[in-house]
């Protein structure tokens, strides 16, 4: 018989390699009982999914005054834009106007001073001239005709 003599001191294990240490850990783990929280859980795992899914949604008191809220939001906004846009859009009176055929010579400014209010910018009158005459600019032609609001 032959015999063996170890030359590792007592008490230290050998180096492990990452091999041996995976397949340590994997024995580990296979070793190890599942645990669940319910024993029917183990026994059949797919029906207690199913059953997690099927179960209601159940509110709190403080979710269900949320959701309410956010309703009556949504039913809210649309009206409030809604009433503040038919206030944007109500058709101001229409201004009297009368038609004014342009001499020659005539100027926008001169029909401006004309018609304009005392105290009132003329610069003021002829950019409304303009912009109820549709003109491109103040200029104006002999023989044009334009509407000018009346004065009451």
């Amino acid at each position: 018989m032959g015999v063996v003599v170890s030359l590792r001191p007592t008490g230290v294990e050998p180096r492990r390699t990452p091999a041996s240490q995976a397949r340590s850990s994997q024995a580990r783990l296979s070793a190890q009982p599942t645990r669940s929280a319910r024993p029917d859980q183990a026994a059949r795992p797919d029906q207690a999914g199913a059953r997690r899914s099927e179960a209601p949604l159940r509110l709190t008191t403080r979710g269900r005054v949320v959701v309410v809220l956010l309703a009556l939001l949504l039913v809210a906004l649309p009206l409030v834009l809604g009433v503040r846009a038919a206030q944007a859009e109500a058709p101001a009176s229409a201004p009297q106007v009368e038609r004014h055929v342009v001499a020659p010579g005539e100027t926008l400014w001169q029909i401006a001073v004309t018609i304009a209010e005392p105290g009132e910018d003329v610069r003021d009158v002829v950019g409304d001239l303009v912009r109820l005459n549709a003109l491109p600019d103040s200029s104006l032609l002999a023989g044009q005709t334009i509407v000018v609001p009346v004065s009451d």
